[in-house]
């Protein structure tokens, strides 16, 4: 028998998912409450709680799935005291960087997949579409990814997970359903961040859009109040889902906890 599908909270798009004999990283963030995230062209925000873990506190880990290259998802603090070895699956953008720091990398382009092979079980990665912002500020901000992440045993697919990363709703989210019609959870990146005006994360409004789109039976949501940016609290996407009637378990979890993944 396959082993738990869980999610363990350390903060904002930082978790620990474990699928079977696989346990994954994603979006390290360990910065501490009070200093800043560095976003480019001089923008900044300060980070408004803890994380739940330090980099030397975490299991082995299998792999580090990376939305996208910027100081809330992957930070200085991860940069010196992550672990090198495991690889880290991300954007051509971001591996470009992460190469030359050292660390074991995978990149992936839309729709590529990278496997992994342990005990007799698979976990494949699979590069979702994603979009950051629309305009010319999404050609300012790094390039995103969303995971697909499948973990199969005998060829067969046990559980389906969708990471959302820093994206807003629309069309790439639909094309996503359409090739994966049964997802069995996806964590969701929310907070409705505003650049220059310009929403470039989930509102609890798009985030509603982005699970009614997408249908999981189960929505864990993440990014939503660990740093000042974020403009959307947690209780809009919840009630946004529950206005909806969406038909979907929302497992919220705080700093520390563990969800798990399965219906």
């Amino acid at each position: 028998m396959p082993g738990p599908s869980q999610l363990h909270f350390i903060g904002t798009a930082t978790t620990v998912i474990t699928l079977g004999s696989f346990t994954l990283l994603t979006d390290p963030n360990f910065l501490h409450r009070g200093q800043r995230a560095y976003l480019g062209y001089g923008l900044s925000t300060k980070r408004l709680t803890q994380p739940a873990l330090e980099p030397e506190q975490l299991p082995p880990l299998d792999a580090v799935v990376l939305s996208h290259l910027h100081g809330d998802h992957f930070d200085r603090v991860a940069k010196a005291r992550l672990d090198r070895s495991p690889p880290i699956l991300s954007t051509p953008h971001a591996v470009r960087r992460l190469d030359r720091w050292g660390f074991a990398t995978q990149a992936l382009e839309t729709w590529q997949q990278h496997v992994l092979v342990k005990d007799g079980e698979e976990l494949a990665v699979t590069a979702l579409p994603a979009v950051h912002a629309r305009g010319v500020l999404g050609t300012l901000l790094p390039p995103v990814m969303g995971s697909m992440l499948e973990h199969r045993v005998g060829g067969d697919v046990v559980r389906r997970v969708y990471i959302s990363g820093d994206t807003l709703t629309g069309g790439h989210v639909e094309e996503v359903s359409e090739r994966y019609p049964d997802i069995d959870a996806a964590v969701v990146h929310l907070g409705g961040t505003r650049v220059l005006l310009r929403m470039v994360t989930m509102d609890g409004e798009m985030g509603a859009d982005f699970v009614a789109r997408t249908r999981p039976r189960v929505t864990v949501p993440v990014h939503h109040d660990d740093y000042g940016v974020f403009r959307s609290p947690l209780s809009d996407f919840l009630e946004r889902v529950a206005a909806r009637g969406l038909p979907t378990a929302v497992r919220a979890p705080r700093h520390g906890d563990v969800v798990s993944l399965e219906p």
